[in-house]
């Protein structure tokens, strides 16, 4: 079975092409026609959409046109999951949150993992024994902690994050720039290494999965074993589709 996983980020459109469980092709950055155009290409059999920036219903009937079997709109709160949401409000869930928890957990069969999704937001996500999906935390990410210091303040300047993600930062800043590259970069790696540790004291055996844009800043500055996996929230989505066709 040949399908299609389309992610609708808050900062860029994501697809990924899987041949049964192998991920063929993934690409993002993607315009609808870029996105057309892939279908077209691949032909996928069946195809899953998922956002959080806008509704589904315009991509998902692109979809359906193009797309023979199932077009399925991915909706925490109601789609059928290969595992169980503990979340209060699932209607509130961001469906990123969720379809990464489902790759983790299919990734990691059995394990207890926290996964940091580094991207517009810092999330992490709980799943235990790679059954239940327990919530976790959001918290701003890198470019968004640069530009509320700029449009909060008077005179700070928007600083952009380091072109190298794996250079070292200065923990004192001898300047402006340097000063708020620190507390940006400085503070949010320790943030993440914190809450890590924090995580490891309640899940001994806890396994850690890194994904989002921003992923190898904080791998080149985290300590331990941890799966940095780009492509999970597609990886996710690919299976809630095999376990929404298989059902």
């Amino acid at each position: 079975m040949r399908t299609l996983a389309l992610d609708i980020g808050n900062t860029a459109v994501k697809y990924g092409c899987f041949e049964r469980d192998e991920l063929l092709e993934w690409a993002s950055g993607q315009t609808p026609a870029q996105v057309r155009a892939a279908v077209l290409r691949l032909q996928p059999e069946h195809a899953v959409v998922a956002s959080v920036a806008e509704p589904t219903a315009a991509w998902a009937t692109e979809l359906r046109a193009l797309v023979p079997g199932r077009v399925l709109e991915f909706m925490p709160a109601t789609t059928p999951l290969p595992l169980t949401n503990a979340y209060a409000t699932p209607h509130t869930l961001g469906a990123d949150r969720l379809a990464g928890a489902v790759g983790a957990a299919w990734l990691l069969p059995g394990r207890d993992v926290v996964i940091v999704d580094a991207g517009t937001a810092i999330k992490f996500d709980v799943v235990e024994s790679g059954q239940v999906f327990r919530g976790g935390s959001i918290a701003p990410g890198l470019a968004m902690r640069f530009k509320a210091l700029h449009a909060f303040t008077g005179r700070l300047p928007l600083i952009a994050p380091p072109a190298n993600s794996t250079d070292e930062v200065p923990l004192t800043g001898t300047d402006t720039e340097s000063a708020i590259r620190s507390g940006v970069l400085n503070g949010a790696a320790a943030e993440v290494a914190g809450l890590l540790a924090a995580y490891a004291a309640r899940y001994p055996k806890l396994a850690v999965v890194l994904a989002g844009g921003d992923a190898p800043f904080f791998r080149a500055r985290l300590k331990g074993p941890i799966f940095v996996v780009p492509e999970l929230v597609l990886i996710g989505l690919h299976r809630i589709l095999v376990h929404h066709v298989a059902t």
